[in-house]
């Protein structure tokens, strides 16, 4: 069995994870971002795309309050080895999945992975990752690597944190293109759950 995908977004009203120059800290609130903390730390692995890596440089760790956990793997998909050795994610128990022959990146462990695009197949992904022990896993970004997922009909769970403010066309998507043909063709999720979570609101979904 392949590890269960939770897909967790952080955005404005309009679907926005960052204004066009890229600036996204803090787009949701202290309560949104604490949720997050403990949304990783129900997963066996964190996954993020290599843009984030730098434009954010995101350690993945879980940190609550009070309360020691045993931390996520962390997974970057990088295809072409971008990962600056110096990331705060380039150390410990890291795994880097690329299309490109493995080289050494900080700490991390690197591997190659099928990439009939360039990028690495996320049905590879979850076999590397299944390979690892991970029975389960939370994608926190970006817009591509929401959208492959997607696309490839593998996202099971929706956590998206919305807040109340808007950054319009201009801003950046939390999916990017899907390449739908057909309004049937999309992606269709059943609510669960809708509650204030500070200032933002949660929303939760599960696919159909």
């Amino acid at each position: 069995m392949r590890p269960t995908v939770t897909l967790k977004l952080a955005t404005s009203l309009d679907g926005r994870i960052a204004t066009a120059s890229g600036e996204s800290r803090w787009i949701t609130g202290e309560a949104a971002r604490l949720e997050g903390h403990r949304l990783r730390a129900a997963h066996d692995a964190v996954l993020v795309g290599v843009e984030t890596v730098l434009a954010d440089d995101p350690e993945l760790t879980v940190r609550l309050p009070g309360r020691p956990v045993d931390q996520p793997l962390r997974v970057v998909l990088d295809s072409r080895l971008r990962t600056p050795p110096t990331a705060r994610v380039a150390v410990g128990d890291t795994l880097i999945l690329t299309a490109s022959a493995p080289v050494p990146v900080g700490g991390a462990t690197v591997e190659q992975v099928e990439s009939p695009d360039g990028r690495p197949s996320p049905a590879a992904v979850l076999a590397a990752l299944r390979r690892k022990g991970a029975a389960s896993v939370l994608i926190e970004g970006g817009g591509q690597v929401a959208a492959s997922f997607l696309r490839a009909g593998l996202v099971d769970r929706l956590e998206w944190f919305r807040a109340p403010i808007l950054l319009g066309g201009e801003g950046r998507p939390c999916v990017a293109t899907l390449e739908l043909a057909r309004l049937s063709d999309a992606p269709r999720f059943r609510r669960l759950a809708v509650e204030p979570c500070g200032d933002d609101l949660w929303e939760r979904y599960e696919r159909i």
